[in-house]
């Protein structure tokens, strides 16, 4: 509290504990935005600077706004689960939600694998972060997002999957893959190729057309 708030020259005892109150919470950290300063994916971790400012008091009681130190070594939550991981490139610059755990979690994070004791009784604190990918400011909102359908966006707003509730996925770009299995029916609307031959216009050799090779594949043969 500054020196010069009148609250501290009122004999109110409300208001004291209302203070109290307010000093204390100012300590409790939950959540808050985040922008990534650099990524290490070997390890999952990344160092974060916190969107939102802090305040301190000079001796004059005016406000003092600064950035609060910049976290480092903090877990990043990809979506993650039953032998799979889904990860994504992050990089500087790039939105994220920002977690405190309730106690402290060196000890998970060293060992894992099994319940730990902490090794220090701090609550709520700056040093037990989570950084969460996804949350958007509007100036980096991304456009065109469908209300209906799941989809991979890039930052443009091109969807490069789209998939309905019925299952049909609209893929944007070309695909690679070793192997694929379908039990229902592949529908290219470009090109599609294999082994670098087109699919379309591939010929093979034994026939009686053109020199001893077959005609192009025919609609619905």
């Amino acid at each position: 509290m500054s020196s010069q708030d009148p609250r501290e020259y009122l004999n109110d005892e409300e208001e004291a504990i209302r203070l109290a109150q307010d000093a204390h919470q100012a300590r409790i950290w939950t959540a808050m935005p985040g922008i990534i300063q650099s990524v290490n994916l070997a390890a999952m971790t990344c160092e974060v600077q916190l969107a939102i400012q802090g305040v301190g008091y000079d001796d004059q009681g005016n406000e003092n706004w600064q950035n609060i130190s910049i976290l480092p070594d903090v877990p990043i939550c990809f979506p993650s689960g039953g032998g799979f991981t889904i990860s994504f490139p992050l990089k500087q610059g790039d939105e994220v939600l920002v977690i405190f755990a309730a106690r402290c979690i060196d000890s998970w994070w060293q060992n894992g694998g099994y319940v730990n004791k902490p090794i220090e009784l701090r609550m709520h604190d700056l040093s037990d972060a989570f950084a969460i990918p996804g949350p958007r400011s509007q100036p980096r909102k991304v456009g065109g997002l469908s209300a209906t359908d799941l989809q991979i966006t890039n930052d443009a707003g091109v969807p490069l999957l789209t998939m309905d509730s019925s299952g049909n996925a609209v893929f944007t770009g070309s695909i690679t893959a070793q192997q694929v299995f379908s039990d229902g029916e592949v529908t290219a609307q470009a090109g599609s190729s294999a082994t670098k031959v087109e699919l379309s216009q591939h010929v093979h050799t034994g026939g009686t057309l053109t020199g001893g090779l077959t005609g192009t594949p025919e609609p619905g043969t």
